[in-house]
């Protein structure tokens, strides 16, 4: 039997994940507790999309277990150990603000859930790929002191320096920088998850994602950029938009075009490799920008705020450079822009509002 492990397979890239897999799998083993509704409130849980795929996915069989609960874990893969040929470890404390109220829980949800998802592979299912969902956190505000240049809509790599033209590679650094304490703990977990690649020789990809976005995105204020920002513009829900004028830039990737990544890495996977994941120069906007075309999808406009106080840490402008995967993996590529993706995500939530 082949079996696919996802952790979080109630989120965005979880449910993505086992909606795809299921046709190239014979089993899907989702694991999650819903802790997304403790991190951000019951309008962020992810009860409801856990479900939907149970409903929808024949061969899905859910576990409601915390990551952190090594005994429960380990039963899972006692039971089925080399069938598992498959990890997508997506489950995470997902928000750099939310981070800062609970440390330890964070950490310990971040880097120590990880961290027994990782043994347990060695342990039960060596031959099996790993994937880990880390974050563009992890090189922390090292992007914030490139020069920059100011546009009327957002800010943009100035033209000086070519090198960074098609966005931020894997070559930045991940040190001497401001992470936030959610970006600490994911560069344990990603440096880790690298060094089980490399040390022990297994089969694990490291995929450190812009702003991942789609309609199965359960967007809270704290986390799920895009989402929440459709959300707030549909319901007119008040939004407030923190520094930099509104002219920040995110990058964003569609979860089908994340999940298509992983599916190309399982055919030919490397160990310990480590790739950035968003939208690229393919599909990013700033908040302003992102506004703007919100406001043009549902005819609204956004109920917005402004603070002066930016998030500590938190980019001015990211792009990720996508080539290196590009170039291990040619036959990927994006099929989501940035406006279907917003009509894809609008045409979801209409259904629920």
């Amino acid at each position: 039997m082949n079996i696919v492990l996802i952790t979080g397979s109630g989120g965005l890239i979880g449910s993505e994940s086992a909606t795809f897999f299921s046709k190239k799998f014979d089993k899907v083993i989702g694991i999650d507790n819903d802790m997304r509704s403790y991190f951000f409130g019951a309008d962020a849980s992810t009860n409801w999309n856990v479900n939907r795929i149970k409903s929808t996915v024949s061969n899905y069989e859910h576990n409601n277990i915390d990551i952190r609960n090594l005994v429960e874990l380990e039963k899972i893969f006692n039971k089925y150990g080399s069938d598992i040929k498959l990890i997508v470890h997506t489950a995470a404390q997902p928000s750099h603000d939310w981070a800062a109220k609970e440390p330890i829980t964070d950490f310990e949800v971040n880097a120590l859930g990880t961290m027994h998802m990782l043994e347990l592979t060695r342990k039960y299912c060596k031959e099996a790929v790993f994937i880990f969902t880390s974050t563009n956190k992890v090189y922390g505000d090292n992007p914030n002191f490139l020069p920059l240049i100011e546009t009327e809509s957002r800010w943009e790599i100035a033209e000086t320096h070519a090198y960074f033209k098609n966005g931020i590679d894997e070559k930045m650094s991940i040190d001497h920088t401001k992470h936030s304490v959610f970006g600490a703990s994911k560069v344990a977990a990603d440096v880790m998850a690298q060094e089980y690649g490399k040390y022990f020789n297994m089969n694990v990809g490291v995929f450190r994602g812009g702003c991942l976005t789609g309609p199965n995105h359960s967007g809270a204020q704290l986390h799920g950029f895009l989402s929440y920002l459709m959300k707030c513009t549909l319901t007119n829900n008040s939004y407030t938009i923190f520094g930099y004028e509104g002219k920040q830039v995110r990058d964003n990737i569609h979860s089908s075009d994340l999940v298509d990544m992983f599916w190309h890495f399982y055919q030919n996977p490397k160990q310990g490799e480590a790739y950035n994941a968003g939208g690229g120069r393919f599909a990013n906007c700033s908040m302003l920008e992102g506004i703007k075309l919100c406001e043009g999808i549902t005819g609204k406009k956004l109920n917005y705020t402004y603070s002066n106080l930016a998030r500590s840490g938190d980019h001015i402008w990211y792009i990720s450079d996508v080539s290196k995967f590009q170039k291990d993996y040619p036959e990927w590529n994006y099929k989501w822009n940035l406006q279907d993706t917003l009509v894809d995500i609008y045409n979801s939530m209409i259904k629920k509002v």
